[in-house]
């Protein structure tokens, strides 16, 4: 019997263990599938939920934010793992975190920053748990000088499909398949983290436009190794000679000198302060995205961005999570959702990145939240999606005509590039492309039938391309 639940209350659900069956979908709200979400709060209660989860098995959910079909299992269970969402330990000298995998970055943030430190990695929200930033091995602004977020894990505890609780470290076959793989090969309950030592919880921030994709590629080539972290937001609309004009925006943590004596900010220099907007209303009209609207706000975006500013101070919250003030923006989109496309492609490929930017310019597609980085050396995990190179993230309204074939033939072209597609974003990659794009997915594959032979963890992405 349906909760009759709404995809987007899944995970605002506080639910008892037993069992309710709702609706579930990514973060894009597209595809949404029935599942019976169970919601432990204990190992003994994880450990029987994998048990009795049936023979449609069961997959690990953290607080949704996977845009596609990484967290769904149509028929099956959808383990809630905010329920262990205690932090354990503190090594306020050495700089850890002993920590549930429903511990979200927010309350790490909440917790670490009056101690002078922050989590070594973070997306673009801060709402996404630690089992989750490990099962997507989830990087940041910060990929060319930290690597992704495994790279700092020190330890987990994963609760295998025969029902164990194994305690894994980095250097092992299970480690690199569990980080990127996407909660295919458990269920992670708790983790150590190697955290990033802050004076402020304030950002110093670099601001500069840039006015074109060549122009943009070259100012982060020349200069990226002067900022831990860094970004270019991306007129992907622009054509001509305009075409790929950018934002750029760079930074570091602010040192406690940088705070003006008798300022709020010099006397609570750690103090968290994330801001908050009017929620995004739960119904947008269809096309209110559309071309001319996104156009608008395009125009609008890059013309009020500073030519060249300097050593401007921040909140993180601004800095890293500025979506993260506005609660439900997925729903900006209307109804029928949106599809976040991101892909990476090598150095020596800037030819197929200019290709790419090209053909998305000509389609035109309204993307107003579009973002281009350099990626730093790869991590050892077998399905991680980093790798050195270019990477462009983009959001388009699903319902946008033709959007299929297009995303299909922009497949191609990075498969070609030897390049690869996120998973925790993806929603309809064609599987005969898996292969080519994460050479290490035969050894992925091998470890899982190893390790759970009858398919206990599943999901909707590991049915559709066959992982």
């Amino acid at each position: 019997m349906s909760t009759g639940m709404s995809a987007d209350a899944v995970t605002d659900k506080v639910a008892d263990t037993v069992a309710d069956t709702v609706s579930v979908t990514g973060w894009g709200r597209t595809a949404p599938t029935a599942a019976r979400l169970v919601r432990p709060r204990t190992y003994e209660e994880a450990v029987a939920a994998v048990r009795e989860c049936g023979a449609r098995g069961g997959i690990a959910r953290g607080l949704g934010r996977a845009y596609g079909d990484a967290a769904q299992n149509a028929g099956g269970a959808v383990f809630d793992m905010t329920g262990l969402d205690r932090v354990h330990a503190i090594d306020a000298d050495g700089g850890t975190v002993l920590c549930g995998a429903g511990v979200s970055l927010h309350r790490l943030m909440e917790v670490l920053l009056p101690l002078g430190w922050f989590v070594p990695v973070t997306p673009g929200t801060r709402y996404v748990t630690v089992g989750g930033a490990i099962g997507a091995d989830i990087h940041g602004k910060n990929h060319h000088v930290s690597g992704s977020f495994a790279r700092h894990v020190l330890s987990f505890e994963l609760l295998t499909a025969d029902g164990e609780i194994r305690t894994v470290r980095p250097g092992t076959p299970l480690f690199d398949a569990t980080a990127g793989g996407m909660g295919l090969t458990g269920v992670i309950l708790t983790a150590t983290v190697r955290l990033e030592p802050v004076e402020t919880s304030l950002m110093s921030v670099d601001t500069e436009r840039a006015t074109d994709l060549d122009d943009l590629m070259a100012r982060l080539t020349a200069t990226d190794h002067r900022y831990r972290y860094s970004v270019a937001w991306i007129d992907l609309l622009a054509r001509g000679t305009s075409m790929g004009r950018s934002v750029l925006t760079r930074g570091d943590h602010a040192p406690l000198e940088a705070l003006a004596e008798g300022t709020r900010a010099r006397r609570a220099p750690l103090e968290f302060r994330p801001g908050r907007l009017p929620a995004a209303p739960s119904f947008v009209p269809e096309g209110l995205l559309g071309r001319t609207t996104v156009g608008l706000f395009n125009e609008l975006w890059y013309r009020k961005a500073p030519r060249a500013r300097t050593g401007e101070l921040q909140r993180m919250s601004t800095f890293f999570h500025p979506l993260d003030g506005v609660p439900h923006w997925n729903r900006v989109y209307g109804r029928g959702g949106f599809v976040q496309y991101q892909f990476v492609v090598g150095h020596g490929r800037e030819e197929a990145l200019g290709r790419i930017v090209h053909r998305i310019s000509q389609r035109r597609c309204p993307s107003f939240l579009a973002v281009l980085k350099r990626f730093g050396e790869g991590d050892p995990g077998w399905l991680s999606f980093p790798m050195p190179g270019w990477t462009l993230a983009l959001d388009i309204p699903a319902n946008l005509p033709g959007l299929g074939g297009f995303l299909d033939e922009l497949d191609e072209e990075v498969a070609a590039a030897e390049g690869r597609v996120y998973l925790a974003k993806d929603s309809r990659l064609r599987p005969e492309l898996l292969a080519s794009m994460y050479p290490r997915l035969g050894e992925f594959r091998a470890l899982r039938a190893e390790l759970d032979p009858r398919s206990v963890f599943t999901s909707d992405l590991s049915r559709r391309l066959g992982l």
